[in-house]
């Protein structure tokens, strides 16, 4: 059984006397451990795609599935716990509270949930210093760069160890280098503690990091390409050259 599945998914939107259809009727399943990109331009209906898939939103038709049970049925209150739970978030514009040091930023979550301080100072300084943040866990986020304060990010949404990881374009406002330093970790973290990681991107460089690309265009999928096989391939393809 897939992880996450969506079935049949529309999702419309009433804007004044019109009606839009943001997405329209999507199918689609993500394995366990899988790292899966949604590609498409602005206005495609990727991120509206993101949103179902995390229970953000609810679709107007169809059913999203996570490990069996159908979250479109759920009430908020329990979606609510269960994505604190199980799901972590990346955002675009980062969301660090202001006032906030670093390592403040990514014990939040572990606030909420009720953890120790002793094991919340533990956990988020760890993966701050795995981010390379062990210099910056006093500074506050307008004392650090664009790219700190992104893996700062990243730390608060895998600091509860989620088994699934929403990104929704992650890198978007990041210069070239600090985008494929933080891309590269998200491929470490999908292969090394088979978290399923699902991303969002207009950028083809970007989205070729993926397992998978789900090409998206007016609302619906418009195909799906396997980038590990493309690679193998390639890489084939390059030995047989050379021999």
């Amino acid at each position: 059984m897939a992880l996450i599945e969506a079935k049949d998914v529309v999702k419309k939107y009433k804007v004044g006397s019109e009606v839009i259809t943001a997405l329209d009727g999507i199918n689609l399943s993500i394995e366990r451990g899988e790292f899966v990109a949604i590609l498409g331009t602005s206005g495609c209906g990727k991120s509206t795609l993101l949103n179902m898939l995390s229970g953000l939103e609810r679709p107007t038709k169809g059913d999203i599935t996570i490990n069996g049970v159908r979250i479109n049925k759920v009430n908020e209150k329990n979606m609510s716990r269960f994505r604190a739970k199980e799901m972590g978030f990346i955002f675009q514009q980062y969301n660090l509270i202001p006032s906030l040091t670093a390592l403040e930023n990514v014990m939040l979550p572990l606030t909420i949930q009720g953890v120790s301080k002793k094991v919340r100072v533990q956990r988020s300084k760890k993966i701050l210093e795995q981010l390379g943040l062990g210099k910056r866990l006093n500074n506050k986020p307008n004392q650090m760069s664009g790219g700190q304060q992104q893996r700062v990010s990243i730390a608060r949404s895998l600091v509860s160890n989620p088994k699934i990881i929403f990104a929704d374009e992650p890198t978007g406002n990041l210069d070239s280098k600090t985008t494929v330093e933080i891309l590269e970790f998200m491929q470490e973290i999908v292969r090394e503690e088979h978290r399923t990681l699902i991303m969002v991107s207009h950028d083809m460089e970007v989205a070729m990091y993926a397992g998978r690309i789900v090409h998206m265009l007016d609302g619906r999928i418009t195909g799906i390409e396997e980038i590990q096989e493309n690679i193998a391939k390639l890489t084939a393809g390059a030995e047989g050259e050379n021999a």
